[in-house]
């Protein structure tokens, strides 16, 4: 089933925890566009960041930490017909709405996502955000800092987030992909270089490709996500 363009309600998902010092710009964002709302679903943040949400105009739903659980208890409090899950530290792109609208709009498109942005003037960063847009284009593969979106109905449907320890984006991007296409929109999100600055670019490439490979060929991801606190070094 269509979205239709005018009528079609979007509710933002933002998971936190401890995310004061990015969540305002995001938020500030978000209310450039027409939304129907923005939900900061809260991991136990210790920091501002409950407060700055609800100052900012947020709805703040608490959950267990964890961000297939976060995800999965912001859409249980969406009232709208479309669900874009951002993550807090990411900026959606100028016209968000009306690409996610108009992405939706066609049937066979059952998800969507941005193209990948990354902070910062290193040439390292624009390397591996062309690697990321290539790879959610052509094998449909986009990761949740792109700012996946989708029906509310088709998420349903498709039994929502796993509560895996990782990659829980790619787990539902699969499942999304037998039941249609997934479709990249024109603008790219911005998001920080926070996760490549603090291990190091080649480190956190070298240890995400890994970690991906190995989700893909069915290991563990309690497994994974060992690797993933450790770098995959050690």
């Amino acid at each position: 089933m269509s979205i239709a363009r005018k009528t079609c309600r979007i509710s933002v998902i933002i998971p936190t925890r401890n995310e004061e010092a990015a969540l305002p710009a995001t938020l500030a964002a978000l209310a450039q566009e027409e939304v129907h709302e923005v939900i900061v679903a809260d991991g136990g943040s210790c920091d501002a960041t409950v407060a700055l949400a609800r100052r900012l105009g947020a709805t703040v739903v608490a959950s267990p930490a964890g961000r297939g659980r976060q995800l999965n208890a912001g859409a249980a409090a969406a009232g709208g017909d479309v669900l874009l899950f951002l993550h807090a530290d990411t900026l959606p792109p100028p016209g968000f709405a009306a690409e996610v609208r108009r992405l939706l709009a066609a049937p066979q498109v059952i998800a969507g996502a941005f193209r990948l942005g990354i902070t910062g003037k290193d040439p390292a960063l624009r390397f591996i955000a062309f690697f990321a847009n290539l790879r959610a284009q052509l094998g449909q593969l986009p990761y949740g800092d792109q700012g996946l979106f989708l029906r509310t109905t088709d998420f349903r449907r498709t039994g929502g987030f796993r509560e895996l320890p990782l990659l829980e984006d790619v787990d539902l991007v699969r499942r999304l992909r037998r039941r249609g296409k997934i479709r990249l929109a024109a603008g790219a999100v911005c998001t920080s270089a926070r996760r490549w600055q603090q291990l190091g670019m080649l480190r956190t490439t070298w240890r995400n490709l890994l970690v991906l490979l190995g989700f893909l060929l069915g290991l563990s991801p309690d497994r994974l996500a060992r690797w993933y606190r450790r770098g995959c070094l050690g």
